[in-house]
């Protein structure tokens, strides 16, 4: 199956998007494209967000919209009927993981621990959400886990900014990164969405380690 991190190979940041109101999907999720970040992840935290994802999948044809907070398979259902492109969960259990892998779209399920690591492995499932980041242990617990298990592959969500996203991004284990900084609270209270798109595109310039 395609992974995830095959989506949009060349976007270092998955903005984590949290819509309140519908009609802010597709004004927001361009601004998102143009500023060269297509990989949008909708969290399924509000009333909207199944909406929002329709609306995106409708009428943004150059986004690929995920749906992220899904924690059932039922939510799993949803949000594909919704047209979700791919599915993000802050964790797994075999019954979740079995819905996401019977869904036909990439999946990052979460991990925060070496043996959960192992046992998505086990199962043949090598493209994960590492989360929450950096309360988990952050770049350095990333970094202990690429010797003994160079398979896997992490999108870091939790805690990343500009601040770290080039640590993350640096290391060879890091796909991409989820964050939220381009989406400040004021500029989508404000419906800012120029705002947005330059963030967005700060953020696509994210690239590894200043010099490397």
């Amino acid at each position: 199956m395609t992974s995830v991190f095959d989506l949009a190979p060349e976007t270092p940041v998955v903005p984590v998007v949290v819509i309140e109101d519908a009609a802010d999907a597709v004004p927001l999720a361009r601004a998102l494209v143009a500023g060269g970040l297509p990989l949008i992840e909708v969290t399924l935290r509000t009333p909207a967000a199944l909406d929002a994802v329709r609306a995106i999948a409708a009428e943004v044809p150059d986004a690929v919209v995920g749906a992220g907070t899904v924690v059932s398979a039922a939510g799993v259902a949803e949000a594909v009927g919704a047209g979700a492109r791919f599915l993000v969960s802050p964790g797994w259990t075999e019954r979740l993981l079995g819905a996401m892998r019977e869904s036909g779209v990439p999946f990052l399920p979460g991990v925060s621990t070496a043996s959960e690591v192992v046992a998505l492995l086990e199962q043949g499932v090598d493209a994960m959400k590492f989360f929450p980041a950096e309360a988990a242990g952050g770049v350095p617990y990333l970094k202990s886990l690429a010797g003994p298990l160079p398979r896997a592959r992490f999108c870091p969500t939790g805690g990343v900014s500009p601040a770290n996203a080039r640590d993350y991004l640096s290391l060879p284990n890091v796909g991409c990164v989820g964050g939220t900084w381009m989406l400040p609270s004021g500029a989508l209270a404000a419906r800012d969405w120029a705002r947005v798109e330059t963030l967005a595109r700060e953020a696509a310039a994210v690239r590894g380690p200043v010099g490397g």
